[in-house]
């Protein structure tokens, strides 16, 4: 099993399938609209814009399980982004992504080495998985790690189509 075969939803709660993402490189991300790690969401849209053109997109997954800091509804989250930050990459519905209600798709992201050799769960909101042209993960960086630190760039870049 791939990502390409996990049933997702979009954030306003409408099927939705990564298999439309086939043949683009991916950086799929928990979000949450009320955490200090929150003004990523510049720095992601910044990255989704100049790459997208080139076969990239990010995704956003919020997540309510850290702190309790993404507790808006689908329409509250979807407002935040947009007007706060300008959001144009897609989002999920509000998903689990650790625990005995992991999303499918996290419990595939998770088996993904960090730099430091550890996979496992996700540590805190905005955990990032690059994820090849070819559904394949092939990058997990930590929270800490902002999506215009130079490896991060690096790696999209190395992993366009």
């Amino acid at each position: 099993m791939t990502i390409y075969d996990v049933p997702v939803r979009t954030l306003a709660g409408e099927p939705a399938s990564l298999a439309d993402y086939r043949g683009q490189a991916l950086l799929i991300v928990n979000v949450a609209s009320k955490c200090g790690l929150t003004p990523q969401y510049a720095a992601l849209e910044r990255l989704h814009e100049a790459y997208a053109g080139r076969g990239f997109s990010v995704l956003g997954v919020p997540c309510d399980q850290f702190g309790g800091q993404e507790p808006g509804t689908a329409e509250e989250i979807a407002e935040f982004c947009s007007t706060t930050y300008g959001v144009t990459f897609p989002l999920l519905e509000k998903t689990e992504v650790n625990g005995p209600g992991q999303h499918q798709l996290y419990s595939l992201l998770t088996r993904a080495y960090d730099a430091d050799g550890e996979a496992g769960d996700v540590k805190w909101n905005f955990e990032k998985f690059l994820v090849s042209p070819e559904g394949e993960v092939v990058r997990r960086f930590r929270p800490g790690v902002t999506p215009d630190d130079p490896d991060l760039v690096q790696a999209v870049e190395g992993t366009l189509p």
